[in-house]
């Protein structure tokens, strides 16, 4: 059967030792409740329990559907086991599932933010299951059945399905069958072939092996171009021996009677069985390109050396990570559950299986972010014989294949709540995986309508050339790459993108017709602070911040990005040598922290490192205005380490005086000061000053000093699980963005975003 590691490449060296301490360490397994209420006072308390939970109780009495509105049942998946097929160690027992089922469950909340319980029924007596299971329906939104032996297994998930209104799904069989058709569409494309006449064998009669042939069969496969093998040989029709139901829907008319002799002419072999099951002399009688799936866990039925060496023009996946194409169910239930409990779907039928299954094949074929590049150790893969299937830490998958079975249940009619804006959707899925996704949605949705030019600074480097394509691809601007052309393009070839087929533009920076112009533009500005004019032309010529800089200024393009190779505060002085501040505003940094889905603006995180007074007042109308900006109405909070005049100190006074400046201005917005930050951001903190003049909790934190931005926000984001994006920088009179020197391709499509909406005013 396929994986259920989540490991991307190469398979670590795990002792039994060190298993065993990870699972034993500090709390005792993997799993824990945390609640999603607080739960800090008796009216907390009254409000979760007795007598405030007596309301939804009746309301959910009255209209059955509101208990998704007021529990987590819409959300919470039911991970299900007897025990008797674990992994590949066979029948062990239910209690001995519970490490593996717990397992499961961490890996629908990290991957699709499913929670999920494991559940361990200790019967083999498949009735007695199936009535311990079918009345838990009021408790979850799904049933995630697991290792639980075929033939049984069939029967259990088709008895669940009819007693059940809510999706119940043996990921063993569908999952197993789901990523390795995906993989198989591919190999057909890659091979050239036709599924209607391409020929599979199958080898495994269990529970995945009839899902795969029930999937394929369903995509487009010809029935008598599909043969299955069991340990007795070819399932034939009129054969009697190990039959069953399951297997005799598969059986075809044919001679053939043993696994090497369907092998002969075989297109495709699909292994779920044993190891050793394939031989080389087997794959040598395949046809031409031959694909191989050999997916039984832990060793595969031939392992990619010998196939390779048998057939030098082989296609292999296995169910391993230490080898290429990683059929990985990971893939697949995660996504599946998440866009059938989003539309409240009453089953999880084939034609979302289908649905999952096309989605994984076509983003394979998408060039891959920076993330699934880090977990191939640099290596980045590209579609073709050794990239047939996506990697589990494929940040797209939490938006593709969700939305592609939500589709697919409300086109066939088992969606109770359908999806009416998909778009939205999408922007709700990546938020789920990436915080500031969701932050984001908006700006994209803004920039995609009023796309502008956008100079990519460091145009050589590989990650800024695939955020260049990324943004132009996606419909957001035009991209102009600065760099030498013949390099440039040599970088985009080696990774396998056509700039010129996008309208990329490349600058070289000393051949430019602009030289002249951008040198004096330099020279006006630095004449006065010890710069000649050859100066100013060898800057502009050799350096490409300056370059860019002098083309944003002189509206030769919008905006402007940078970054990668350069120290943040180097880079941003050489932009302020060319580009002016805007008249009446301060530069600034403004960083964005989400924390549980909360935004919270923190600033100056990159410029004053000690601001008086006055800096912390322009600062706050600065971070206001980018609150504005984002959609948020500003509550802008003058942090210290006192609370409106306890203890007294100096920056405690600065923070004062700043407020009675901000007084003085009038300004439109929520403010006040001085305050610590768990007053800005407890309403019941806040509570004990009433006087205090915000509304509610803040949503723009201005710090005391730089140091304390820093060390704040860099804390949070380490020990707090929060996602931080910036610092922006705000208060140019041009828009210029600067992205760390770390930032991966994604990152940067999102400053190039966030330059082109001009997010600094």
């Amino acid at each position: 059967m396929a994986a259920k590691g989540d490991g991307p490449n190469k398979r670590p060296s795990i002792t039994d030792q060190e298993a065993l301490h990870f699972h034993s360490r500090g709390r005792p397994g993997k799993l824990e409740i945390t609640p999603t209420k607080p739960m800090a006072t008796q009216r907390d308390l009254s409000l979760a329990y007795s007598p405030g939970v007596a309301v939804p109780v009746k309301a959910i009495a009255a209209d059955p559907s509101t208990v998704y509105d007021y529990t987590a049942r819409g959300n919470m998946v039911a991970v299900i086991t007897n025990g008797t097929a674990i992994l590949g160690l066979g029948n062990l027992g239910a209690l001995a599932a519970k490490p593996v089922m717990e397992g499961k469950a961490v890996l629908f909340k990290r991957f699709a933010d499913v929670d999920s319980i494991d559940l361990e029924v200790e019967t083999e007596d498949p009735e007695a299951f199936i009535n311990a299971v079918r009345y838990l329906g009021p408790s979850f939104g799904g049933i995630n059945l697991e290792d639980i032996k075929a033939p049984e297994c069939f029967l259990i998930e088709e008895r669940l399905r009819e007693l059940m209104d809510i999706p119940v799904f043996h990921d063993d069989q569908h999952g197993t069958a789901i990523i390795a058709a995906a993989g198989m569409i591919n190999a057909i494309h890659l091979t050239g072939r036709d599924i209607k006449t391409t020929r599979l064998v199958c080898n495994g009669a269990g529970a995945a092996g009839i899902a795969c042939l029930d999937l394929i069969k369903a995509i487009g496969f010809e029935p008598r171009n599909v043969i299955l093998c069991d340990t007795k040989g070819v399932v034939y029709r009129g054969r009697h021996e190990g039959m069953n139901q399951w297997k005799s829907a598969h059986a075809v008319d044919t001679p053939l009677r043993t696994l090497a002799e369907a092998m002969v002419g075989a297109d495709i072999f699909f292994g779920l069985s044993a190891k050793g099951a394939l031989t080389p002399e087997m794959v040598k009688t395949m046809a031409p390109n031959p694909v191989i799936f050999a997916m039984a866990n832990p060793d595969p039925e031939i392992t990619p050396e010998d196939a390779q060496k048998a057939r030098d023009d082989v296609i292999i996946a296995t169910g391993r990570s230490d080898y290429p194409n990683q059929v990985n169910n990971v893939l697949g239930f995660p996504y599946i559950f998440r866009g059938a409990l989003d539309v409240r779907a009453k089953t999880i039928n084939m034609e979302m299986k289908i649905a999952a299954t096309r989605a994984l094949a076509e983003l394979a074929r998408e060039d891959v972010p920076d993330e699934v590049a880090s977990a191939y150790r640099g290596a980045r893969p590209r579609f073709g014989r050794d990239y047939i299937i996506p990697v589990p830490f494929d940040p797209r998958l939490i938006h593709v294949v969700p939305i592609a079975v939500a589709k697919a249940a409300m086109e066939s009619g088992v969606a109770q709540r359908p999806i009416v804006d998909l778009e939205a959707y999408k922007a709700q899925l990546s938020a789920r995986r990436d915080p500031i996704a969701g932050v984001m949605q908006r700006i994209i949705d803004r920039v995609r309508r009023t796309p502008r030019r956008v100079v990519f600074t460091e145009g050589e480097e590989e990650q800024v050339i695939r955020a260049a394509y990324s943004f132009v691809n996606q419909g957001l601007g035009s991209a102009i790459l600065v760099g030498r052309e013949d390099r440039v393009n040599a970088v985009a070839q080696a990774a396998g993108l056509d700039l010129a087929d996008k309208g990329i533009e490349i600058h070289n920076a000393r051949l430019s017709h602009r030289n002249a112009r951008y040198a004096g533009l330099l020279y006006d500005k630095l004449q006065r602070r010890g710069y000649l004019l050859r100066d100013c032309q060898r800057l502009i010529n050799s350096d490409r911040n300056y370059f860019a800089a002098a083309m944003v200024a002189e509206g030769d393009a919008d905006a402007m990005v940078t970054g990668v190779t350069r120290n943040f505060s180097i880079a941003l002085e050489e932009v302020r040598r060319v580009i002016d501040d805007r008249p009446g505003h301060r530069v600034a940094g403004v960083s964005i922290i989400v924390v549980h889905g909360r935004p919270i603006l923190v600033a100056d995180t990159a410029i004053t490192e000690m601001p008086d007074a006055q800096d912390l007042a322009e600062i706050a109308i600065e971070a206001a205005g980018v609150a504005r900006r984002l959609g948020y109405e500003p509550r802008v909070a003058l942090l210290a380490f006192s609370n409106f005049g306890h203890p007294v100190g100096d920056r405690a006074k600065q923070v004062q005086e700043a407020v009675r400046i901000l007084d003085s201005r009038r300004v439109d917005f929520e403010y006040d000061g001085e305050m610590g930050a768990d007053v800005a951001l407890n309403r019941g903190l806040m509570a004990a000053y009433p006087f205090c003049r915000l509304t509610d909790t803040a949503n723009v934190l201005v710090m005391p000093a730089y140091h304390a931005a820093a060390i704040s926000t860099r804390m949070v984001q380490e020990l707090g699980g929060a996602t931080v994006l910036g610092p922006l920088i705000v208060g140019l009179e041009k828009s210029v963005q600067i992205v760390s020197l770390a930032a991966k391709d994604a990152d940067i499509v999102n400053m190039a975003a966030l330059a082109s909406f001009n997010i600094g005013g």
